[in-house]
């Protein structure tokens, strides 16, 4: 049974960003060759185009009694340390200034928000997953679900509502 599931799609914006591409290139193939030419080469490109942005947006985020599936890797449970959901400014700290080289990291440039998996695992050289999340702090629940997640830092040094410093 799956505890949660999430698809990572590509916005909107880049299924028009392909079908604008196509359709730029048909037209110069018009301009420069004939009608059936430039037929075959927008089609072409918009089957290419469609089916990048689709592979590249169809990654799977799922939470069962089997661990944690990202795409096709795989988390044991037994594996599974301590969980943290990151709030933008976070995120893009671990993805910046605050990564490590040797971190498995399944992120999109469409979201800014995810989570921090610590490996802990002795014989996995990754320290930590960082995943892309359009909801982090329920990815964060299912995979620690007897244990609270512990809120990101707040960038300004405040406290989460309704915990004390």
């Amino acid at each position: 049974m799956t505890t949660y599931r999430e698809r990572l799609t590509a916005p909107i914006s880049w299924w028009v960003a392909a079908l604008a591409f196509a359709a730029v290139w048909g037209w110069v193939f018009l301009v420069a060759t004939t009608w059936s030419i430039a037929i075959v080469v927008t089609v072409l490109l918009v089957a290419a185009g469609g089916y990048t942005v689709w592979r590249y947006g169809s990654v799977v985020v799922a939470v069962g009694p089997d661990g944690l599936h990202v795409g096709r890797a795989h988390l044991d449970p037994r594996h599974v340390g301590p969980v943290r959901s990151l709030d933008r400014a976070a995120y893009r700290t671990q993805l910046g200034t605050g990564a490590d080289a040797r971190a498995y990291l399944m992120t999109r440039p469409y979201l800014d928000h995810g989570v921090l998996v610590t490996v802990d695992d002795p014989n996995d050289p990754a320290p930590y997953w960082l995943v892309s999340s359009r909801h982090p702090d329920a990815l964060a629940a299912a995979l620690a679900p007897s244990a609270p997640t512990a809120p990101a830092p707040d960038p300004n040094g405040d406290a989460p509502h309704g915990q004390a410093t």
